[in-house]
């Protein structure tokens, strides 16, 4: 585990008319400490801040300290945003994974890019994926004491030398110990199954979801959901790996195999906790399934039904948008940019966006030169892929263009190419879109107005 000293948690925004914009918090200020205690993180921070009293010692942008005490409700939050989640640093995975995506990298980027974390703290907060095997007891313990469920746990193989040589790590071995650990604690993980074909595919594979379904049971079951993903591989991997990419023939496979699986897991315990991504549905030419199979999408967030639920918001939005009989003032022409991995699937969305009168959108689906793809999700495109796919082409007024292709707050691609380079290159205008409404009514150019015009 790699960590450094707690530093002082560096206030990056105020929320407007919250507890601290009206004390006089300023972005560039710090917090030391909360009633005595330096927060680790911002989980400490929530769990101090859940108090009545607050006394707190304040380092402003200048250096100077100051004390400052807050009476309030003890679940009122202050409203303060920090530059990160854990200020006594991150820590890192020593795991060696041939699949990691961060391997699989050019050189020369931002530094960022290349961080390998394995902290059950960014999983608790944010979702992120973890491995177990860089938590010392001190953390289970943590664990355990603070409630923090649920976790999300990289398992890959339950068979222990399996995942052991899976993620180069002896101590891997131990997955189905960890996972006891939390039944027994009534604390859940959500498990993911990165399949590469030849190493945990086939036999194994039956073996890791029928090992993790097992846990699926109880009032409070330790195992919430599975998600099953292919392995992503690029041109920059390591040339002595021992990985091969995913064919639409393995995908049907391990489709016909998994589905096989679920068959049964809900026939035993009357729901399914096995997911399989996307993904394996694109590459193996299948239908999605229906929103019906996603229960409530526990996986959404790793890849799992998102596409299915962005075409059901979709379709009632724009339904209920098409009722209005909106016709835009002038014509409207703009191109919408997307991973060809989803093209076949956002045909029908492209075609009901062009049923608003006025307005023309034409999706332009691209694979990725950059990462040496020929099936891309739109999340991997960059501004490279961008550029070499849409240089010369009739644009319209401009881009629509997914946010998941650019980092979170930032206007940076995978590439460090910069969004503002990319519309200068280009010579267009691009506007990132998050979500179906925001790409509804940038598509038509109203934002505000159509915004009431709905609600009311």
């Amino acid at each position: 585990m790699s960590q450094t000293s707690i530093k002082p948690a560096l206030i990056t925004k105020v929320i407007p008319e919250s507890i601290a914009a009206e004390i006089g918090f300023e972005s560039g200020d710090a917090i030391a400490a909360i009633n005595g205690q330096q927060p680790r993180d911002l989980i400490d921070y929530q769990y101090i801040c859940a108090d009545e009293y607050l006394e707190i010692e304040v380092i402003d942008a200048k250096g100077k300290t100051h004390y400052i005490e807050i009476e309030k409700d003890y679940d009122q939050d202050l409203g303060l945003e920090f530059s990160t989640a854990l200020f006594d640093g991150l820590i890192q995975c020593n795991n060696r994974c041939p699949f990691c995506f961060i391997d699989q990298q050019p050189p020369g980027k931002r530094d960022t890019l290349y961080f390998k974390d394995d902290d059950y703290r960014l999983s608790f907060l944010y979702g992120s994926y973890l491995t177990l095997t860089n938590i010392t007891q001190r953390e289970w313990k943590r664990i355990e004491q603070m409630r923090l469920s649920p976790l999300y746990v990289s398992v890959h193989a339950t068979e222990p030398e399996l995942r052991s040589r899976l993620l180069k790590n002896s101590r891997a071995g131990k997955i189905l110990e960890q996972i006891r650990w939390f039944q027994e604690r009534r604390l859940q993980i959500h498990a993911q199954v990165v399949v590469c074909p030849g190493i945990n595919d086939g036999i194994s594979l039956e073996r890791t979801l029928l090992d993790l379904a097992k846990f699926h049971s109880g009032e409070i079951p330790a195992v919430a959901s599975v998600a099953v993903v292919p392995v992503g591989l690029t041109r920059f991997r390591p040339v002595e790996d021992e990985l091969i990419p995913v064919t639409t023939a393995k995908a049907e496979e391990v489709i016909d195999q998994v589905q096989e699986i679920q068959a049964k897991v809900r026939y035993t315990s009357g729901t399914n906790c096995i997911w399989l991504a996307d993904e394996w549905f694109l590459i193996g030419r299948r239908e999605l399934p229906p929103a019906s199979e996603y229960e409530d999408y526990p996986q959404i967030g790793n890849g799992v039904g998102s596409i299915r639920h962005f075409i059901s918001q979709f379709e009632a939005y724009v339904k209920e948008f098409l009722e209005l009989n909106i016709c835009l003032s002038t014509q409207r022409k703009l191109t919408w940019v997307v991973g060809n991995a989803v093209e076949k699937a956002f045909v029908a969305i492209a075609n009901q966006l062009n049923q608003i009168e006025g307005l023309e959108v034409n999706m332009i689906p691209l694979s990725s030169s950059y990462w040496g793809q020929d099936i891309t999700v739109t999340g991997l495109l960059t501004g490279q892929d961008l550029l070499e796919g849409l240089q010369g082409r009739d644009l319209g007024e401009g881009i629509l263009l997914p946010s998941v292709m650019l980092k979170q707050g930032d206007n940076l691609f995978l590439d460090d190419m910069t969004l503002e380079d990319l519309s200068v290159q280009l010579e267009t205008n691009i506007w990132p879109v998050a979500g179906v409404e925001e790409l509804v009514l940038t598509a038509v150019g109203d934002r505000a107005g159509f915004q009431k015009e709905i609600a009311n």
